[in-house]
């Protein structure tokens, strides 16, 4: 009998889902991603954060939605036909995203991703995983987990 070496392949991309908020491109990295849904009629739930736009019936589960946009303060915009709701876990439970329009699934390499620059507000720097660099733009990859810090997480449950 011999005994094989089992080599761990480590990966030099970075697979992610992107999607647009406004003029901006954002990707998150696809293990972050459950599920992408059409927008549905969102139950607004009195007293919570001016970001979580209520909850979801999701196939039997109450999902809490975030509104990424007010999250990342930017400017409202309309609701749109491209309109997505994208399904993350953060602290074990499922979460909607309203993204203006999802894009595509790609892989960036890592080489191509940079460090946010030292000069961002703490709230960014939490949650931007780098800027990569994808043909001739920028893309800001998040982490949905860290949109919101662990205080507001424990306000999810509140919409529940």
């Amino acid at each position: 009998m011999s005994t094989e070496t089992v080599k761990t392949k480590v990966s030099t991309h970075l697979q992610v889902v992107t999607f647009h908020l406004g003029s901006e491109d954002f990707a998150v990295e696809i293990t972050k991603v459950k599920e992408i849904i059409l927008f549905e009629e969102i139950t607004k739930v009195p007293q919570c954060a001016s970001y979580i736009e209520g909850v979801i019936n999701l196939r039997g589960s109450i999902v809490p939605v975030i509104d990424l946009r007010n999250r990342l303060g930017m400017a409202h915009k309309e609701l749109g036909p491209e309109t997505r709701i994208m399904i993350s876990r953060i602290e074990n439970r499922s979460v909607g995203m309203i993204v203006d329009s999802v894009s595509k699934v790609m892989k960036i390499p890592k080489s191509d991703i940079l460090p946010p620059p030292e000069s961002l507000t703490s709230l960014a720097k939490d949650y931007l995983v780098g800027i990569a660099k994808i043909d001739k733009s920028m893309c800001l990859v998040i982490d949905f987990e860290k949109v919101l810090s662990p205080s507001e997480q424990g306000q999810l449950g509140a919409a529940q």
